[in-house]
């Protein structure tokens, strides 16, 4: 793609800044982490000390003020590297802080986005449900309006950030008989599982905030890929949340986590371009030191052709992630730009990451080499913000829309 069909000086500035930060800092323990599971507290706060969990934001509200191009470069370009550190980023930013920019009052965004913006504390997104997945407005937690505060009751289910997140933003029905319309969002604030780390850390707490009896997160996924990324559970049990922390008015909460879906998912189009680039990067060069039969095995059309597959479609994938995200910049209608990019991006992950560890041969299958976890990682891709089948929903739903006007 040619670079100033969308970027900037100031984005190719970014894009070199991650990369750097990406090869130096994240590449040598992608692998650790991956195993064990841990968290990468350091290398986050080695992303917020660069700005990189508030890119988008104004400078104002704590963030680096740039914007939503720079914002996906950034998960672009960490997902060629670590697919975690991605998340981490994208999650934080999307599901975790722009419904409080977007949706909340003046006094909710002087409160919580600069801790956020700047990376002080992580925040995450609570929507699907254990009977809520794909059907987001099947919704079953509850908020019961008590006199100056609510009293929600309910659990969330894979929700990123979870253990080690302190402010999040919920749904949960305050009006039953209203279905999606009865469905309202609040902020809501808990200690983040490990203290000790993010003391250690220097990033993941804050004193200021409350700690919300009965708020708490509850098991920790075990996952298949994403591994240093955190995911639980997240349990209300007779939560009291001041009604100051509602965002919006009451029955808009669906709506405004739509609205946020459809950010996200470019987010993770982004991320999942990263990672088949990250793939095509790896098979490129081990095809290249790789000789059998007294050649590299670039030299094989079996290879060389799985490779300008990959090399095509990634090309395909940028112009997808980058128009979309340059309809969302402009103001413009982009819901279906954005889930034909995460549906393209994300299909195109496991396609590209299947090849790379086919043309790695046996070494692909061990983890003496990043395509395996690539392939792990890319897999989630189809399935978290709206699963390739949903994106087909949105897709046809917003053709024949236009169709009809």
């Amino acid at each position: 793609m040619d670079d100033s069909l969308f970027f900037t000086d100031s984005h190719l500035a970014v894009r070199e800044m991650v990369r750097a930060f990406a090869r130096d800092e994240v590449a040598p323990i992608a692998a650790h982490h991956d195993e064990t599971q841990e968290f990468p507290w350091e290398t986050v706060k080695g992303m917020a000390d660069l700005g990189l969990l508030g890119i988008p934001w104004d400078e104002a509200l704590g963030g680096s003020g740039f914007d939503t191009i720079a914002y996906m470069i950034a998960i672009h370009e960490m997902a060629k590297v670590c697919a975690s550190h991605s998340i981490t980023i994208s999650a934080h930013t999307t599901l975790g802080t722009s419904p409080i920019v977007h949706f909340g009052s003046a006094a909710q965004k002087a409160r919580y986005v600069p801790l956020l913006a700047s990376g002080k504390v992580i925040g995450g997104f609570g929507l699907t449900e254990p009977g809520a997945g794909s059907d987001a407005g099947g919704t079953r937690t509850t908020a019961v309006r008590k006199g100056d505060h609510y009293v929600l009751n309910g659990t969330k289910r894979f929700i990123t950030h979870g253990g080690v997140g302190e402010i999040f933003l919920v749904t949960a029905v305050t009006d039953a008989t209203r279905g999606t319309k009865g469905i309202t969002s609040f902020i809501l604030t808990k200690e983040t599982c490990n203290l000790e780390a993010a003391r250690r850390a220097g990033i993941g707490h804050d004193d200021t905030l409350p700690v919300m009896k009965g708020f708490r997160a509850g098991k920790k996924e075990d996952k298949l890929g994403w591994r240093a990324s955190d995911t639980r559970e997240l349990i209300f049990e007779d939560v009291e949340v001041p009604v100051e922390n509602r965002l919006g008015e009451e029955g808009e909460g669906f709506v405004n986590f739509m609205q946020t879906l459809d950010a996200g998912r470019v987010g993770v189009a982004a991320l999942s371009l990263g990672i088949a680039e990250g793939a095509l990067n790896a098979a490129l060069q081990y095809s290249t030191e790789r000789r059998q039969f007294g050649q590299p095995i670039a030299h094989f059309q079996g290879v060389s052709f799985q490779l300008a597959d990959m090399a095509t479609e990634v090309e395909a994938g940028k112009h997808l992630v980058y128009h979309a995200a340059w309809l969302s910049q402009q103001g413009k209608p982009y819901r279906r730009e954005a889930s034909m990019a995460k549906l393209f991006c994300s299909e195109l992950a496991m396609r590209a990451t299947t090849k790379a560890v086919q043309i790695h041969g046996g070494y692909g299958y061990t983890k003496d080499y990043p395509v395996e976890r690539m392939m792990r990682d890319a897999k989630v891709c189809e399935i978290g913000e709206g699963t390739s089948e949903i994106q087909r929903i949105v897709i046809s739903r917003q053709m024949l829309k236009d169709l009809l006007r």
